[in-house]
């Protein structure tokens, strides 16, 4: 009785301590950030207690058709999908057929990491929790920007050949293709595939009836948002991300309705509906928002955070003394991000069109402080200030290294192309060529071949790339290896630009000549 009744008085405290922001002002947050960071469109909810406070649609869809963003509008979540895998796994050890330390091996016999001692000891949970001692985004090129010839049995083949930056369960790296490998597991376990067994096991029972687990089992395509991205300071609609090889790390297709449901159900301990039905059981919902791998937290106002880490497919942190559990989400033209205060039952979800982060961050803080009780500071302004300062820095190194190599073209310098040209092969990711055309030299590559582009001689040994594709901000450097005889026999590689997407891991590759 005497905790039932400290239960009612912590409520009633908290409800007058922490008002909700208005929706007025959220329209107003919203509008200002749609303006200041080139953002179409953008759908925002906010979930308290259980029920959907605040969802609604802001700016168009596709700059092409300015058909208007509302609340039932498809976005892909791109990784917010991740918690869905995990939550498929959680289903899974509650039936009985996994669990959650079963090494891989155990279902997927051709899984092989870049030793034999980290293969024989790696878990479900290791796959799920970003510590494998991979680098940041490693292999991340079987799947992006293009990928469309690999497949789930390549990557559970070549990630042995990815070298290790850290050694085994020391460090926080972001994976993505373990999440891939996971949905194998959940298929081999399951008997259905990744996309059935979520969209069977969770989109359904949440009557989460637009959404999908995939771009491509969408059954109604007529209110989809476009992706969008800045080229050259003007913003283009691009071709969307389509392959479902990702789709278990970032596939699902939601909107801000939709993902209410989800939220609803994470912060009721699994359980959803009239009726209380459980999807996964309190004990594996509690497994998946503990502390699994430890990322260094810094403590600043307003938020004094002590701690930081990864759980079971959630970033996990402590937010003015107030468990905080959220992932953020990003596909070519889009991102995302789901926040959740659980002490507070309070979800915050903002989808956009346009892959600016610090708008889906303005908007999350801002409404985040206002129930946090936060006199909030003017997050887009600091964003914006804080994106042109990042995006400056970027553009002086990006500048001279083309205006170099404008430079050397005016003084004609003569290059021996044949020196170069060939064939030549990553044991991940397979044969790229370097072939001259109409006195040109091009890189293009066999497996992934949407990367291809003109090649440019910088300084040195040391080449440069630009891709066909100006959308993908991924232009990267070429150092080649020679021989005696002046022969190329190696290439290595890494990005232009330090706001390169991650996914484009060119420091993973080692070519060496085949032919």
């Amino acid at each position: 009785m005497k905790n039932k009744f400290f239960l009612a008085l912590t409520l009633i405290t908290t409800t007058l301590s922490f008002a909700q922001i208005s929706s007025t002002k959220v329209d107003d947050l919203v509008n200002r950030t749609l303006k200041t960071f080139n953002v179409p469109g953008i759908a925002v909810a906010i979930v308290q207690d259980g029920k959907i406070i605040h969802a609604k649609g802001y700016g168009v869809k596709s700059i092409l058709t300015n058909e208007k963003v509302d609340a039932n509008t498809l976005f892909g979540i791109a990784s917010n999908s991740k918690a869905f895998t995990s939550a498929a796994l959680a289903i899974l050890v509650d039936e009985g057929k996994v669990k959650w330390d079963d090494k891989v091996i155990k279902y997927l016999p051709n899984f092989k990491m870049y030793n034999d001692c980290v293969t024989n000891e790696f878990t479900i949970r290791d796959l799920l929790t970003h510590r494998s001692g991979l680098g940041l985004g490693a292999g991340d090129l079987m799947i992006w920007p293009d990928g469309s010839d690999f497949t789930a049995t390549d990557i559970i083949q070549n990630i042995q050949y990815l070298k290790p930056v850290s050694a085994f369960r020391t460090q926080y790296d972001y994976d993505n293709l373990l999440y891939i490998i996971a949905g194998e597991v959940i298929q081999v376990a399951s008997g259905r595939s990744w996309c059935d067994f979520v969209e069977e096991r969770m989109l359904k029972p949440l009557e989460m009836n637009n959404s999908a687990a995939s771009f491509v089992r969408l059954k109604d395509t007529t209110n989809v948002i476009a992706p969008h991205v800045p080229i050259n300071g003007e913003l283009k609609v691009i071709k969307r991300y389509k392959n479902q090889l990702f789709d278990a790390a970032a596939g699902i297709y939601s909107s801000v309705n939709d993902l209410s449901k989800w939220t609803i159900m994470q912060m009721n301990n699994g359980k959803y509906g009239a009726d209380n039905k459980q999807l996964f059981s309190k004990k594996e919902h509690d497994e998946m928002w503990q502390l699994q791998t430890i990322i260094p937290a810094v403590t600043r106002p307003p938020y004094n955070t002590h701690f930081s880490g990864y759980g079971l497919g959630w970033f996990l942190s402590d937010v003015k003394g107030y468990k905080q559990v959220t992932h953020t989400g990003g596909l070519e033209g889009i991102v995302t991000q789901v926040t959740l205060l659980p002490e507070l039952n309070l979800g915050i979800i903002v989808l956009t069109n346009q892959q600016s982060g610090a708008a889906f961050k303005a908007i999350t803080n801002t409404i985040k402080d206002s129930y946090l009780g936060i006199q909030s500071e003017d997050y887009v302004a600091n964003y914006s200030a804080s994106l042109k300062q990042n995006e400056a820095s970027a553009d002086k190194v990006t500048e001279e290294v083309w205006a170099t190599v404008a430079k050397n073209k005016k003084d004609n310098i003569k290059i021996d192309f044949k020196s170069f040209t060939g064939t030549y092969q990553d044991n991940w990711f397979g044969e790229v060529v370097l072939s001259e055309r109409k006195g040109k030299l091009y890189f293009t590559s066999k497996r992934s071949p949407q990367l291809t582009g003109e090649v440019f001689f910088y300084k040195d040994a040391n080449y440069v790339v630009k891709w066909d594709n100006t959308y993908f901000h991924a232009d990267a450097h070429l150092f080649f290896k020679c021989d005696a005889s002046g022969k190329a026999v190696e290439i290595t590689m890494k990005p232009i630009s330090e706001l390169t997407d991650f996914s484009y891991d060119f420091q993973d590759l080692d070519f060496k000549r085949k032919n």
